[in-house]
This record gives structure tokens, sequence and C-alpha cells, in this order.
């Protein structure tokens, strides 16, 4: 699985880095940054709710 990010729809909210910080970092311009996409299934519940969270929905899941 594979997280990605849209970052012209991404206004640098930060709730998916409070929800896996290890994973989205908000730079001080509010832009993100995903660490390591490629994600393994384990983390898929957290990456589902970083997507469905973002208010902007300029998160993306994909297998």
């Amino acid at each position: 699985m594979r997280v990605s990010v849209d970052l012209g729809r991404c206004t640098g909210h930060g709730i998916c880095e409070t929800i896996a910080d290890e994973v989205f970092e908000v730079l001080d311009e509010g832009s993100v940054v995903i660490h390591q996409p490629e994600r393994p299934e384990q983390d898929r519940a957290r990456m589902q709710q970083a997507v469905t969270q973002c208010p902007v929905a300029a998160l993306r899941l994909t297998d």
C-alpha cells in the first residue's frame, strides 16, 4: 500500500502528522512530506484514518 499527497490541495493542517508523526511531516511553509510512502499492511488502519480525516482530501491510499 502506498500513501500519497496532492500538494495542490494540501493546506498543512497537520492532522495526518498527529495521527502518524513518523510518516507525515508538516514543514514550516505548510506542505507535507511523506516519509516512506510505501507502508506495510499493518499500517492500513492509521493511514486510512489520516486519509479520511484530512479536511481538504489531499491524501490518498493505493494498493
